[in-house]
């Protein structure tokens, strides 16, 4: 494979690499934004009972009780529903880290092949200074042994 063919390849691959670094980048921020979705949830119910206690202290009608409980109940609905949200992104972060792990993988064994072939042609870039500077000396001693 030439360097050119490599540096494309290379290209190609290191652009990948970052869309999966995005989508990495993008799942773990959906991740985190469920996490404090969930806390937000679990505050806003800490609250919400706080005021159920104080009111049944003052003393509540049956009614305002049955309001105060359902509206619990929707917020502990919302919280499963977040959690089953958190699973989900988490798993997706998941996956998207796996994804960027393969994708980075690839990255470097191009880098690799492209650091041998780099390798390879300095070598041979060497060997044809060395039979040039041969060359020179060669010539150089065959004019001084025949003058």
């Amino acid at each position: 494979m030439s360097m050119k063919q490599l540096n494309t390849l290379y290209k190609y691959e290191k652009n990948n690499e970052k869309s999966a670094a995005q989508a990495l980048q993008q799942a773990d921020f959906d991740h985190q934004q469920n996490l404090q979705r969930l806390t937000s949830v679990g505050e806003y119910r800490l609250e919400y009972m706080k005021r159920l206690a104080q009111r049944s202290k003052e003393g509540i009608d049956s009614a305002t009780y049955s309001h105060f409980h359902a509206f619990v109940a929707k917020l502990d609905h919302a919280a499963e529903q977040v959690e089953i949200a958190i699973k989900q992104s988490k798993a997706l972060a998941e996956q998207k880290k796996m994804q960027w792990l393969k994708q980075r993988q690839k990255v470097q064994a191009v880098e690799i092949l492209r650091e041998k072939q780099l390798k390879i042609a300095q070598i041979k870039a060497d060997k044809r200074e060395q039979i040039m500077f041969d060359e020179i000396a060669t010539q150089q001693f065959i004019r001084r042994n025949c003058l």
